[in-house]
């Protein structure tokens, strides 16, 4: 009776189907990150760490600093980071920043209670909170140093 069961058993092993085959990567590879942390160059450091702080929710990570001067920190919003850095004015004082850029933040948080958030420590919406073309719901401000960003749900 032995000897029966495990042909049986042998027979099913053979009848499954083989795993499918993961398709060939081109050569060269295409770049696969998985994470990318923006750097902002700030007018006032102090004043944009407090905006994303305050107005977004972001939390304070590591702090760069010469001599007790801040010259950049990082903000961190769970797994991802904005780096805020103090200009220099190297430039110039009237160098524009944020043009030709936009910052899409994807979360699972519910929007109409971070638009409230926002609203509530005084800034400004872009556009309100609405249902996109393609379906989503998103809503778009402006930081302190013009930088664009939306907030779109996950």
């Amino acid at each position: 009776m032995a000897s029966k069961t495990r042909s049986k058993k042998s027979a099913r092993a053979r009848k499954r189907p083989a795993p499918p085959r993961r398709p060939k990567r081109r050569v060269p590879e295409s770049l696969r990150l998985r994470h990318i942390s923006p750097s902002i160059t700030c007018n006032d450091v102090e004043k944009s760490i407090a905006w994303y702080r305050d107005v977004l929710g972001f939390t304070v990570g590591e702090r760069w600093e010469e001599n007790g001067r801040l010259l950049g920190i990082q903000m961190k919003a769970g797994v991802c980071d904005l780096m805020l850095n103090q200009d220099d004015f190297a430039k110039g004082r009237d160098r524009k920043k944020g043009e030709a850029m936009r910052l899409w933040f994807s979360t699972t948080q519910d929007l109409d209670d971070l638009v409230a958030r926002v609203k509530a420590h005084g800034a400004t919406l872009d556009h309100e909170l609405r249902t996109l073309d393609w379906g989503d719901r998103a809503f778009a401000l402006t930081d302190p140093d013009g930088i664009k960003l939306t907030v779109i749900e996950a």
